[in-house]
């Protein structure tokens, strides 16, 4: 048996692109989780994990372990405290980003194929997991073709 611990195990990770630092360990894959997915993120004051997303066929959840990061999501922004959970439900009204700070655990349903949403830029991106890199892609919406285009 694995075990990690989410205030002090150690974070393997880092982003340090501006707007998006942070330092995290993918717990799901230390523990040999495989239906599961879980990441333990830290985040400085202001920085975010992710753009302002939502996915379809995915939910996710966010269990706060400590700090007060504040969560955006389509009924506005909200400070968060430690031991608050929140539920991302797939599709739209899931939509979601974090910003520090904070030490966050962020749990999902390792469901493939998916498809990201990213309604800020008027993004789509394809998530189709299982190795296949290649096909893992975001567009801008107003690059979209008819189906029948190239055939």
């Amino acid at each position: 048996m694995r075990r990690f611990n989410l205030r002090s195990g150690p974070l393997e990770r880092e982003s340090d692109r501006s707007d998006f630092r942070w330092r995290a360990t993918r717990v799901g894959d230390f523990l040999g989780g495989q239906r599961i997915g879980a990441t333990v993120y830290e985040l400085p004051e202001n920085e975010r994990v992710w753009p302002y997303h939502f996915h379809h066929g995915v939910e996710e959840w966010l269990l706060v372990v400590e700090g007060e990061p504040a969560v955006r999501t389509p009924a506005g922004e909200r400070r968060l405290s430690p031991g608050d959970l929140v539920c991302f439900p797939a599709g739209a009204a899931g939509a979601h980003t974090v910003r520090g700070p904070g030490r966050i655990l962020l749990i999902s349903a390792n469901r493939e194929p998916s498809i990201s949403v990213y309604p800020d830029s008027d993004k789509l991106g394809t998530r189709p997991g299982s190795g296949a890199d290649e096909d893992t892609l975001n567009f801008l919406r107003g690059d979209a073709v008819d189906y029948w285009e190239g055939e």
